[in-house]
């Protein structure tokens, strides 16, 4: 892997700790922002919590963390030990 240093010394932009802070600020801004749009625009809802404001978020957030519990474990069912293709 390349080093984190361009040629005159100087860290790489992506890595710099006030560039992660604004990142992470402009993430959260836009997740606010989504959240707050959704007070504004109605969604029909076939079932009472899906027309909710906060329902898709939530819903994103359950689903992204049931994915990377479930790729944990089928990380563990999977795994072969360091040694398996060695005779």
């Amino acid at each position: 892997m390349k080093d984190e240093k361009n040629n005159s010394g100087d860290p790489h932009w992506l890595v710099r700790p006030q560039t992660i802070r604004r990142l992470w600020f402009i993430f959260a801004a836009v997740l606010a922002a989504t959240v707050v749009a959704g007070l504004f625009v109605s969604l029909p809802g076939h079932f009472k919590w899906d027309g909710e404001f906060w329902f898709f978020a939530a819903y994103g957030f359950a689903t992204c963390a049931v994915m990377v519990f479930g790729a944990k474990a089928l990380g563990f069912i999977l795994k072969r030990p360091d040694n398996y293709y060695d005779d």
